[in-house]
């Protein structure tokens, strides 16, 4: 019993944390940079260590890779240089591929959309 109450206090303690960890304007930017590539169902590819992945199954795993980084990423900078440029396995750096066949670092379209974002808010 006492193990199981300790496990509990631990995972409210990294609740609690990661809800007070970013402030609602770079969380809002996050999940914008997260719904970014989402949205991009049929139109590109998500490139991680040499497999393709439609914007569902990336926005699926940049949301795990987020929720494993704890409160490391406080900022929308962080979420792009912790989770969405590169592999924490292998570090190899992340791409997407649109349907007209070019490609892009992940690093770049999330630097571009954060800054389309930031220049729509007043």
């Amino acid at each position: 019993m006492k193990s199981i109450l300790m496990g509990f206090m631990v995972f409210l303690a990294f609740v609690v944390g990661n809800a007070c960890a970013q402030d609602p304007q770079e969380a809002a930017k996050i999940r914008y940079l997260i719904l970014s590539v989402e949205t991009l169902d049929g139109a590109a590819k998500f490139l991680r260590n040499g497999h393709e992945y439609d914007a569902r199954a990336a926005a699926d795993h940049l949301r795990l890779k987020l929720r494993g980084t704890g409160d490391r990423v406080r900022t929308a900078d962080d979420f792009i240089t912790l989770c969405g440029s590169r592999s924490s396995l292998t570090g190899e750096a992340y791409r997407i591929r649109f349907a007209d066949g070019t490609a892009m670092k992940a690093e770049v379209f999330f630097r571009n959309k954060l800054k389309a974002f930031v220049a729509d808010k007043p």
